[in-house]
């Protein structure tokens, strides 16, 4: 299974659709609140979503759907990166709600050759996260700086630093 591209494998144009997709819970929802200390009401309160917003219930938290779909482009995109540079931007487009199945997808807008290091390169693309009925709910673009085949066969091939199992000799048997 292949996780990750080098510099060479990318192609301006191409589309990458991450699978499999996610459903998100309320559960997910509420822990990634907690866990980077976001207590809006809008996502942990019900009772409040229900009375005082137009949605009339909780919204899945921004951060999350973005962080969810950059972690469904990572086997596609980046993971053989060498370094993320930079989220150009992001834009939430509609909202998300408890129940709802994300997709994504991501296209390859660019790539560039590293200017001081011929081992690497940076692609930019964009990110876009569907729900289950087809609507897209966020985008993103960012700039990747990803290693070359060279690079990769350098520093250990496709499974760096996998150890080879040892098997047992004949004598513990």
């Amino acid at each position: 299974m292949q996780f990750g591209r080098t510099y060479e494998e990318f192609t301006v144009g191409d589309v990458y659709k991450h699978w499999p997709g996610k459903t998100v819970t309320e559960y997910d929802d509420h822990l990634f609140c907690l866990l980077t200390m976001n207590h809006h009401p809008l996502h942990m309160d019900s009772n409040y979503a229900e009375r005082t917003t137009d949605f009339k219930r909780n919204v899945v938290v921004g951060n999350y759907v973005y962080s969810l779909l950059l972690g469904m482009s990572v086997p596609d995109v980046s993971g053989k990166a060498i370094a993320n540079l930079e989220i150009e931007s992001l834009r939430h487009v509609a909202p998300t709600f408890h129940g709802d199945t994300l997709y994504g997808e991501t296209t390859v807008l660019d790539k560039t050759p590293s200017k001081s290091k011929s081992d690497r390169g940076i692609v930019y693309v964009e990110t876009r996260g569907h729900k289950q009925d087809g609507t897209l709910v966020c985008v993103f673009r960012r700039k990747v700086m990803v290693p070359t085949a060279e690079y990769v066969q350098e520093r250990g091939g496709e499974q760096p630093g996998r150890p080879e199992p040892v098997l047992p000799t004949v004598q513990e048997k």
